[in-house]
């Protein structure tokens, strides 16, 4: 995986997280409220039956009241109010039933089969005794019981809750009850709309994190296209740059060659042919030949210098077999000698603790600077300190030429050359390079960690 598209995953990565995790988190509170509100929903549903309950049975025990305050426990009066009770019903499966208080039925419009039989021994699938619990909630004074009973309509038992009253001049139990299963039902369509909606929650979540996500790779490739076009025009002005050091490197190889070996050694060459035909004729003396020929040794020897002068810009073997604080002297004696401008060298501290690389880095600095003073400066003195800590290695060249604009070159289209090599010689090599320029001189400061 490359850098940049590291750099994305990192960049995702955390949004994806957050977002899975406050998806994680919104989930939770919602399944919380969701169990709350079906809570508080059941129990307003089954406050609001109760009551409806209690009416029901109200209104039943109106309608038979006019029988019941007479005081009359005859079978004429007993069968009118069971006829009124028994035509009495609401919905599909609201009706009303009457026991007498031993558990035997006394009428049930639904179920009329049950009618006359004792079911004071009936029990539930748990084992609970339903008639048992009815009756002793009447004699308590009337209230609600859970049980389960038959439904008429489907014939499935299913979950009840009853409502019972006594009527004890007669030693009757009077109550109606609903099927809890359409509470339940009613509270399973509620959890479905909930689900749903916590659903329709975590969908759009995840398209908002999707979408997140793919902006944020859109913006990170739209980043990558702009910094690598930035990045290929900078390689490409960098490999101008290089072409063009290149070609000047060359031109000065080829001036060096042309001016100076060249016609040391064309002269040479006549000096020899004249010395041969002096040394064939006869009227030459061969002491006028030995003087041509000694000229020739001496150009030899000036071409043998030239050389080595070449050669020694190329890459000094002081360097390799001395260090870089030899070399710098060195270097600093043969511009002093060259251009009659006084050089000082001056070591301090430790300085032997670099690499060839850096070693090389830092000569060539010293080169271009002295190459840069000799052409443009005007200076009359120049300063050069190699100081070194154990934690990193300065080369300072310091002169008191004339100074130049710093911005100015730098914009300049074609000046300014050698600074840039310098520069990016010392970030090849991690090191930081520092200029000053005033009109009282310049100051080149180059540091790199030992």
């Amino acid at each position: 995986m490359q850098l940049r598209q590291k750099i994305i995953f990192l960049a995702i990565t955390p949004l994806v997280l957050a977002l899975g995790a406050i998806a994680l988190a919104v989930r939770h509170q919602a399944a919380i409220l969701a169990s709350q509100q079906r809570a508080t929903i059941q129990q307003a549903y089954l406050d609001s039956k109760q009551t409806e309950l209690k009416n029901y049975v109200a209104l039943a025990s109106r309608s038979i009241a006019d029988l019941y305050a007479s005081g009359n426990r005859d079978r004429a009066t007993l069968e009118q109010a069971k006829r009124i009770l028994g035509s009495l019903d609401y919905g599909d499966d609201g009706y009303f039933f009457v026991y007498d208080l031993n558990g035997k039925n006394l009428m049930h419009p639904r179920q009329p089969e049950l009618v006359g039989k004792n079911l004071w021994q009936m029990k539930d699938a748990a084992g609970n005794p339903t008639i048992q619990r009815l009756i002793a909630q009447a004699r308590a004074g009337g209230g609600f019981v859970r049980y389960e009973w038959s439904r008429p309509s489907t014939g499935k038992s299913a979950p009840k809750l009853g409502y019972v009253v006594v009527l004890p001049a007669w030693g009757w139990m009077l109550g109606t009850g609903i099927y809890l299963d359409d509470v339940d039902a009613a509270l399973a369509a509620v959890a479905a709309q909930e689900a749903q909606h916590i659903d329709n929650t975590m969908l759009w979540i995840a398209s908002i994190a999707i979408l997140m996500a793919l902006l944020v790779a859109a913006c990170g490739l739209a980043l990558n296209i702009r910094e690598s076009r930035v990045a290929d025009a900078k390689l490409k002005a960098l490999a101008q740059r290089v072409v063009v050091s290149q070609e000047e490197e060359r031109a000065r190889l080829s001036r060096d060659l042309h001016d100076g070996i060249s016609q040391c050694l064309v002269s040479i060459k006549l000096q020899i042919e004249a010395g041969l035909i002096r040394l064939a004729g006869k009227e030459m003396k061969n002491g006028s030949a030995a003087a041509i020929f000694e000229r020739s040794t001496e150009q030899l020897n000036g071409v043998l210098s030239e050389v080595r002068r070449i050669s020694h810009n190329l890459r000094p073997a002081i360097l390799d077999d001395l260090g870089l604080a030899a070399a710098l002297e060195h270097l600093a004696q043969e511009f002093s000698e060259c251009c009659a401008i006084p050089v000082s060298f001056a070591e301090e501290g430790v300085t032997d603790g670099l690499s060839e690389v850096a070693n090389t880095v830092l000569f060539r600095i010293a080169q271009e600077a002295l190459t840069n003073i000799k052409r443009h400066a005007g200076a009359s003195r120049i300063e050069i300190t190699l100081s070194g800590t154990q934690r990193q290695v300065c080369l300072r060249i310091a002169d008191d030429g004339a100074g130049f604009d710093l911005g100015d070159v730098a914009q300049h289209p074609k000046r300014g050359i050698g600074l840039r090599n310098m520069s990016e010689r010392m970030e090849a090599i991690n090191g930081h390079l520092q200029l000053s320029s005033t009109k009282a001189g310049t100051v080149v400061l180059a540091r790199v960690a030992a």
